[in-house]
């Protein structure tokens, strides 16, 4: 492994070139600059080299839950507690397993993620199901929850079930009957939160 500036780099037997494992605080990073500008950062990943991973269907949903455990592991907040990341569609498979992350905590002798992750870590709602989205909202406190919409996403067919587009993720938040508090968190407050150099309407 190596490190340039803000990135730690690794070759990855099966992939065609090096992968970025996760951000480090080495003086002069570009965490160290987001913590200094007060500014946010989601952690995305574009297009795969390996074929026999599918971009959108794989790829995505594995850095996305890849990156909720390298968080876990490591002790960026501690050192950038100002720092603020957002993890995409939904956090992958992290609400689907958030068990398994509690218990590997644990059993890592790391504090628990609602305390070292949570204050410093969104999960935004491109999810394609309500199911998803009830799942979500069950799981993680709707503090950390930024609305996201897809229009048009990575699916952009009609759901035959329901006649309705697959990334028109608007409906399903809806669809939860939130109460008044909780639809502004996450339509509004969390995002200026998140965002707080973003200043709207003056």
């Amino acid at each position: 492994m190596e490190y340039r500036g803000d990135v730690a780099i690794a070759g990855v037997p099966g992939t065609a070139g090096p992968v970025v494992l996760a951000f480090t605080g080495t003086e002069g990073s570009a965490t160290e600059a987001m913590a200094e500008l007060d500014v946010p950062a989601m952690v995305h990943v574009s297009a795969v080299t390996n074929r026999n991973f599918h971009a959108t269907g794989s790829h995505y949903l594995n850095a996305d839950t890849t990156a909720f455990m390298q968080l876990l592991q490591a002790d960026l907040f501690a050192e950038f507690p100002g720092l603020r990341l957002v993890i995409p569609h939904g956090g992958g498979a992290v609400p689907y397993h958030w068990g398994r992350f509690r218990g590997l905590a644990d059993m890592l002798g790391r504090p628990p993620v609602e305390e070292s992750l949570l204050g410093n870590v969104f999960f935004d709602t491109c999810v394609y199901h309500r199911p998803g989205i009830e799942l979500l909202f069950a799981v993680v406190d709707a503090d950390n929850i930024l609305f996201g919409s897809e229009m048009v996403g990575v699916v952009r067919g009609i759901d035959p079930r329901t006649g309705q587009h697959f990334d028109d993720t608007r409906r399903y938040v809806e669809a939860l009957n939130l109460g008044d508090e909780t639809r502004a968190k996450v339509y509004e407050h969390n995002a200026r939160r998140g965002y707080p150099r973003y200043a709207v309407g003056g």
